[in-house]
């Protein structure tokens, strides 16, 4: 049975003037609060809120009395030395002008957010809760990350929709243009990779190893004919049509065949011009916005219509240069998508600032940190029993010292993630479960145990008899012929003169 107690250590800091009046004791105290989920009969969810209520320091409340709350989430960060996963909400007055009209709650770029106060300890508990589960792990998002081992009727819609967790991913971006007689496309996409897509990497390093390239693709085309709309004199996608873009294209890509870890596709499509302008339509018929779409662990695409009056034919190819801002921005956000780094839907009175040029808040990457720690806790408990499994059928089986090593290091890894979670260590939990991934991966793979996995007694059987057994008959034959005249030559009488 697995057992996940996640201790998220909270602590609520009260401004002058915030406090409610019907406080249980004065400031300091802390309180512990437990919330136990059952996924199914084996796996079960103990979150626990490790929740410190003190007051504001001096500098804390110059901080606060800050022009605009942008400023002042500034500079209360440069006061915290908040680890992973620990959350810091500042309570402030109800009255303060510190927050917009009709704003309740501010959730900054990093581990803290502001929140005004309300009548009484009760209304004040309700949206600091409201607040915690927006920045930190939800059962959705557990659930999410345990999807290859719960029922499809427990899940979400869009609970596989990210890729599964790995130590490395290759990101490929690829420019698809069918008709280059027509259009002579450039981009800059190492210029935008740049400046979009590596903060957010940089940001993720923790998670994982990344590596990006690019390609060109010419005459690379969807293999599915688009629908021609009189009525807007355009070429229209259905969204039915969209799964049977991905086969085709895949064909082209050549990007996962040689490669170690998962590979994220992004395709920018450039329409070819007796197919021009190109759009993509939801399962209602409406236009999509974006003009582009995902598809779950493999990447997404974007059509990329060329604007201007058709040229003639003198002039072609047209020079193509491509808004890499626009493209960007669908890219990172299919990108946040495919990560799992996805929101909750937000309570009312609820202003979310942006990541930047990041695209990650911190509070963020720790959602995405305990989903993927609990992951990485689950692969090595499956990993390890298929291992056992395997060893119990083979009975002649002998284990190298340095297998049993790998196996009894990512036990011992799994136990101290496990301990870690249990105290609200995110940062050493995550660590020690990407060891015990990495070792229990070591161990199922040796390639002492691989020939056996390939390669049992029974096989050997099969093997060896068709080739043994026409060699042996005649030897048998020539053994009992011997045999018979061996025998006929003792029965014969011995002539004596």
């Amino acid at each position: 049975m697995k057992q996940f107690q996640l201790a998220v250590p909270v602590t609520v800091v009260f401004a002058a003037g915030s406090l409610p009046g019907d406080l249980p004791r004065p400031l300091p105290f802390r309180e512990m609060r437990e919330k136990e989920t059952v996924l199914n009969p084996r796996t079960r969810i103990t979150s626990c809120y490790e929740v410190v209520f003190r007051s504001a320091a001096a500098q804390e409340e110059a901080a606060l009395n800050a022009v605009t709350v942008q400023e002042a989430d500034a500079a209360l960060h440069q006061l915290q030395a908040a680890s992973l996963g620990s959350l810091t909400l500042y309570v402030i007055p109800e009255t303060s002008l510190l927050l917009p009209q009709g704003v309740g709650v501010y959730v900054g770029k990093h581990r803290s957010a502001l929140v005004r106060a309300r009548e009484g300890l009760a209304a004040l508990h309700a949206r600091l809760q409201q607040v915690i589960q927006v920045m930190s792990f939800t059962t959705s998002s557990i659930t999410a990350a345990l999807s290859d081992r719960l029922p499809a009727s427990q899940l979400s819609p869009d609970a596989r929709r990210h890729f599964k967790s790995s130590l490395g991913y290759e990101i490929t971006f690829s420019l698809l243009n069918p008709d280059p007689k027509s259009h002579a496309v450039h981009w800059d996409i190492e210029g935008a990779v740049s400046r979009y897509v590596q903060p957010f990497l940089d940001k993720l390093s923790f998670v994982a190893n990344f590596s990006v390239d690019s390609q060109i693709l010419y005459y690379a085309v969807l293999g599915v004919t688009p629908r021609f709309d009189k009525q807007s004199s355009s070429f229209l996608l259905s969204a039915h049509s969209l799964p049977h873009v991905i086969n085709p294209v895949e064909a082209r890509l050549g990007s996962s065949a040689a490669s170690l870890y998962p590979v994220l596709n992004f395709l920018l499509y450039v329409p070819e011009r007796s197919h021009s302008p190109l759009y993509i339509q939801d399962k209602d018929g409406a236009l999509v916005g974006t003009n582009a779409f995902h598809s779950p662990r493999w990447g997404g695409i974007m059509v990329y219509n060329v604007e201007g009056p058709a040229s003639p034919p003198a002039s072609l190819p047209l020079r193509v240069d491509v808004d890499m801002v626009q493209v960007m921005e669908v890219f990172l956000a299919q990108l946040r998508l495919l990560f799992g780094v996805s929101r909750e839907v937000l309570p009312p009175e609820f202003l979310l600032e942006s990541p930047g040029n990041e695209g990650l808040a911190d509070w963020e990457l720790d959602r995405l940190l305990w989903a993927r720690t609990v992951e990485n806790i689950a692969t090595v408990s499956t990993t390890l029993t298929s291992l056992a499994q395997l060893l119990d059928k083979i009975g002649n089986i002998v284990i190298k010292d340095d297998v049993a090593s790998e196996v009894y290091r990512a036990v011992a890894a799994v136990q101290s993630a496990m301990a870690e979670l249990a105290v609200g260590h995110l940062d050493s939990a995550f660590q020690a479960s990407k060891e015990a991934v990495t070792s229990s991966e070591r161990a199922f793979f040796d390639p002492s145990l691989l020939h056996l996995l390939y390669f049992p007694d029974d096989q050997k059987f099969a093997i060896y008899i068709p080739l043994f057994l026409p060699m042996a008959v005649p030897i048998l034959l020539s053994l009992v012929k011997i045999f018979r005249e061996a025998k006929q030559r003792k029965k014969e009488p011995t002539k004596t003169d």
